[in-house]
């Protein structure tokens, strides 16, 4: 790991990834699971280490060993702030992972009615399949999102 400092980021946030073990100097090196900073910080949900690493570089389209990609991690969070972030920064809202779920997928399957609601925004494409042939409304775990996601396809 280079221990040297980066001009591009804060103090903090230097601090923040050499605490985490990643190198300042290539923010897209992975770590644990192929997870880069941008994705752990994603998931530590800390917006200004988020935003900071953008602006000095870090891959928004980078996805780690299982397919995921930042945006899994701020709607697992229920990070409505990194995902409004992410999303208005052209992260790619319909990455499937390696088993072809997407966000809206996940947060059908998990119940996440408001997470749902702020994707639809962005309009994910909800006719995707994953491998076992399902779409996101085949994913309604509660009513709630089961009428979400049918007002949506109308």
């Amino acid at each position: 790991m280079n221990k040297k400092s980066n001009p591009n980021l804060s103090a903090e946030t230097q601090q923040w990834l050499t605490a985490r073990g990643y190198d300042i100097a290539d923010l897209n090196r992975s770590g644990e699971n192929g997870d880069t900073a941008l994705m752990k910080a994603t998931r530590e949900g800390i917006f200004t280490i988020v935003e900071e690493l953008i602006k000095a570089g870090a891959d928004i389209h980078a996805r780690n060993n299982d397919g995921n990609n930042a945006l899994w991690f701020a709607c697992f969070g229920n990070h409505y702030d990194l995902i409004d972030f992410l999303l208005a920064h052209k992260i790619n809202i319909d990455n499937q992972n390696d088993n072809g779920a997407t966000v809206a997928m996940y947060a059908a399957s998990s119940g996440k009615a408001e997470v749902l609601r702020l994707l639809l925004q962005y309009h994910p494409n909800l006719n995707l399949k994953n491998l076992d042939d399902y779409r996101a409304i085949d994913f309604a775990s509660t009513i709630e999102v089961l009428r979400i996601l049918k007002n949506a396809a109308k």
